[in-house]
């Protein structure tokens, strides 16, 4: 699956229309103030293969996003969205060990929305406690993700999380039999 193109249209069918619009709204805002960023969480797995309904918008943002003040506080840069239409954006970003990350993140291009790549989406599911994004991991690999280059992606980035990702792999195999 990591060397197929996510594919937005996948989403259509899925996910109600007004979602979407903030999706398209988010990223054109985020692409008028220069910051990079990529569609993560449910949408991202749809347009990876595995379609489902969401009610937010999940977007991995560079560091561009923020304002460092003094003190550490760091805030939203303004004009930055967090809901639109009643619809929540949500943004993730690189945090402490976590510069691969940037690696996800291109510069953005007009008329265009990123999808995070499979390897960075699995590891942002398999970090997270929710019972929700394991099962987003596990639907992943029956749709036909390529498990090798997200456990060598791991391996490299975040060791603790491959046993996560071999008890999902074992999980999608006991539902496919």
């Amino acid at each position: 699956m990591s060397e197929t193109r996510p594919d937005l249209r996948l989403l259509e069918d899925a996910v109600a229309p007004r979602v979407l619009a903030a999706m398209r709204s988010a990223s054109r805002e985020l692409t008028s103030l220069g910051v990079r960023h990529a569609l993560a969480g449910g949408l991202a797995v749809g347009a990876h293969g595995y379609p489902r309904g969401t009610q937010d918008v999940d977007l991995l943002v560079g560091g561009e996003a923020f304002e460092r003040r003094a003190g550490g506080l760091v805030t939203l840069r303004a004009g930055i969205p967090i809901q639109i239409d009643g619809v929540s954006v949500d943004l993730l970003s690189a945090g402490s060990g976590e510069a691969f990350l940037e690696e996800s993140l291109a510069p953005p291009i007009p008329g265009e929305i990123a999808v995070v790549p499979a390897t960075t989406l699995v590891y942002l599911k398999l970090k997270s406690p929710r019972l929700k994004d394991r099962a987003d991991v596990v639907e992943l690999i029956k749709a036909g993700l390529d498990v090798e280059g997200v456990r060598q992606y791991l391996a490299r980035n975040a060791p603790p999380l491959v046993a996560r990702l071999d008890e999902s792999i074992t999980q999608a195999h006991t539902e496919e039999d």
